[in-house]
């Protein structure tokens, strides 16, 4: 007597836990605050500048290097111990101290006292962005993980926008420094509300690694090491990065010296630009990918071909002599410039186990944050002053439109990474 063939077993669909869009939304305001307070000194150069009597140069070592260099470093070890901890509290304690160094760039007095302030802010953001990834891929299943990382990712527009804008009425209005003191404390205050809200999701993972943790930094980088497509999408969204993070940091200056408009003109001007086209470029890269992903190729894809048409965009824009004619284009590569964070980031997620999520995204970001957010803004400020004797206040313009053929080297990048993500993918079970 033979035995019937038993059912096949399905797969139960991962429900999405009741508040993961709220946990979601506090995550988001939290990346405001952390882009806030990271991008508000763009907009505040200029008067900083005068106050403290500090060349481009000088600046350029501000917005980058004095931030990036711990920013990039410290969030490995401090993701390592969110995979291995608490995310949340991670987070928590990342969001007071990088709001209380935020308001001591109020108080400094000469160049040294704002720089040191300014690594403090780099170390606290260490501990905000990758632990936020991870807590997101154990919220949000992977059919729906570009989309919510695109979300969270919209911190940075809103943040920078609010950042110039807010930081730019502030000190047209009062003084730069209380700009500071105002974005520190709101950064503090909200806190406590954040660690009520954010819970991190019990792991379910093997015995083993209840017992361990998480898996160690030297484990995950291995991992990652034998993964070609990690190599691409990193150094191609660093390059990326390095455009915009430094054209982003500038471009205030840049209208204000360029175009002759006011602080608040070239706040309201950057503001804009961040936001209509920030906002759309994230949300249709997140929204693509979710659509396009079951062919892994398109992850890497997008962004390469945003990457490569923001070149030539940019340049027009750069080049023209109308204000009206300069918006319109910028939105176009700036929402370009947006759409990888969806795609890439998901990816990143999905080149590790869950338990690793954290220490790989951080290790993603230190590269993208060290090449990017530290060569960057540091690079187009010292070409400015190299070209300040030749063109005067038109320096900057001829610096951006100097290092813009990058963007063709990180579409080159994450083309090849397409030839591997489908190789290196690892499927959750």
């Amino acid at each position: 007597m033979t035995q019937a063939a038993a059912p096949p077993v399905e797969t139960p669909k991962r429900v999405l836990p009741a508040n993961a869009n709220f946990v979601l939304a506090m995550l988001l305001l939290v990346y405001i605050f952390n882009f806030l307070d990271r991008m508000m000194l763009s907009i505040l150069a200029a008067p900083i500048q005068a106050d403290l009597g500090l060349t481009d140069s000088q600046m350029g070592l501000l917005g980058g290097l004095a931030f990036a260099v711990l920013y990039s470093t410290l969030a490995v070890p401090l993701s390592s111990l969110a995979d291995r901890t608490s995310r949340s509290w991670v987070i928590t304690i990342a969001l007071v101290f990088w709001s209380a160094f935020t308001a001591l760039c109020g108080v400094a007095q000469n160049f040294w006292q704002i720089f040191a302030a300014r690594v403090g802010v780099g170390v606290g953001e260490a501990g905000g962005v990758a632990p936020s990834y991870a807590i997101i891929g154990d919220y949000f299943p992977p059919r729906r993980r570009a989309t919510a990382l695109a979300v969270y990712s919209l911190g940075i527009p809103i943040g920078s926008a609010f950042g110039v804008m807010g930081g730019g009425w502030i000190a047209s209005t009062i003084d730069w420094r209380v700009a500071f003191f105002v974005m520190g404390g709101l950064g503090i205050l909200i806190a406590p509300l954040f660690k009520m809200v954010v819970k991190d999701v019990p792991r379910q993972e093997s015995a083993d690694t209840a017992a361990h943790g998480g898996q160690s930094i030297g484990t995950v980088f291995r991992i990652l090491a034998k993964k070609p497509s990690f190599w691409f999408m990193a150094f191609g969204a660093a390059a990326s990065s390095m455009l915009g993070y430094g054209i982003g940091f500038w471009k205030p200056s840049f209208l204000i010296r360029s175009f002759e408009l006011d602080l608040w003109g070239a706040a309201l001007f950057s503001g804009g630009v961040l936001l209509i086209g920030g906002v759309t470029g994230m949300l249709a890269g997140g929204a693509l990918a979710d659509r396009l992903g079951a062919k892994r190729a398109w992850y890497p894809r997008l962004p390469a071909i945003a990457f490569i048409i923001c070149a030539p965009v940019y340049a027009a824009g750069v080049l023209t002599d109308s204000l009206v004619v300069a918006f319109l284009l910028f939105l176009i590569p700036q929402g370009l410039a947006y759409v990888w964070f969806g795609p890439v980031l998901t990816a990143v997620q999905h080149l590790v186990e869950p338990r690793a999520r954290a220490t790989a995204s951080a290790l993603f970001l230190l590269i993208n944050n060290l090449i990017g957010l530290g060569g960057g803004i540091y690079a187009l400020g010292v070409i400015s002053d190299i070209y300040a004797p030749i063109y005067g206040d038109e320096s900057l313009r001829i610096s951006i439109l100097t290092v813009l053929p990058v963007y063709l080297l990180a579409g080159g990048l994450m083309l090849l990474a397409t030839r591997s993500i489908q190789r290196d993918w690892v499927e959750e079970a």
